[in-house]
């Protein structure tokens, strides 16, 4: 759990990193039941970034028994995240991001409440993240970088570019010129939490090793959506301790309920249905 000064040190970067949270073995198993689940396969879309790369990824609303819904459940992840809501907490969305060696793409300067604010979500700080390097994440191929501090500005207007919605850079250069830009380099296993006003992008894996990471985010209850969306609604979730997440590498080839690319609009606010 969170220590009083963690949680001191998070209101005031907007982040946390925790090292080794899950053990190599663990973020292994997941790299390799990824791998080799049909599912995943069959799900996993890719998104330009407007520099010529294209991002891979696969996104779920819904948990299970699987790799897939064990590691969104398991309490290291979901006791954190109700201390730093300080309310209980359901799986909103997962998402397993494949950078691949050299043609991994960016992601635009962005802040994920710029995406969920538009879901019906009324407060920022009752909804948060979690990225789990599954692969060593370093400069050279792709890591998040994040501005320090940002999560107190407050919601930006974000705007559409091409396949993505990115904060108005007007605004997030002047952000740059006060508050420290951070490269965040993680070992396999480590977990950042980060707040959803916290704005964070990443460069294209122009490098020869691959850069995946597993992002849960979590809403609160008390923050329940006041209208439907692509993403859930508040249902109770059920944790898994920690020493049960492998169990999970029997349902190789569990069929989930994807979120398919067509279903994906919380980074295309601007599209014209909304």
């Amino acid at each position: 759990m969170f220590t009083d000064k963690d949680l001191e040190i998070f209101n005031k970067q907007g982040y946390l990193i925790v090292r080794s949270l899950f053990a190599k073995e663990e973020v292994q198993a997941l790299r390799s039941f990824a791998e080799n689940n049909d599912s995943l396969k069959e799900s996993t879309f890719s998104k330009g970034d407007g520099e010529g790369g294209s991002i891979d990824m696969a996104l779920w609303n819904n948990v299970d028994d699987s790799l897939f819904g064990l590691f969104p459940r398991s309490e290291r992840l979901v006791n954190r995240m109700e201390q730093l809501t300080g309310d209980e907490v359901y799986h909103y969305h997962s998402k397993l991001i494949q950078k691949n060696p050299g043609t991994g793409g960016a992601w635009t300067w962005h802040q994920d409440y710029g995406y969920w604010y538009q879901n019906g979500l009324l407060y920022a700080d009752k909804v948060a993240s979690v990225m789990v390097a599954v692969d060593q994440a370093t400069k050279e191929n792709g890591c998040l970088q994040v501005i320090e501090g940002s999560h107190n500005i407050g919601r930006i207007d974000h705007l559409l570019t091409g396949e993505q919605a990115g904060a108005d850079m007007e605004v997030v250069n002047a952000a740059k010129e006060q508050l420290p830009h951070i490269h965040v380099e993680l070992e396999q296993g480590d977990a950042l939490f980060f707040h959803s006003n916290l704005l964070h992008r990443s460069d294209q894996n122009k490098s020869t090793k691959p850069r995946w990471a597993l992002i849960s985010c979590y809403n609160s209850k008390s923050n329940n959506p006041f209208k439907k969306s692509h993403h859930p609604e508040y249902s109770p979730l059920k944790k898994v301790k920690d020493e049960d997440v492998l169990k999970g590498l029997k349902n190789g080839n569990a069929n989930l309920d994807w979120l398919s690319h067509d279903r994906d609009r919380s980074a295309s606010i601007l599209e014209k249905d909304k």
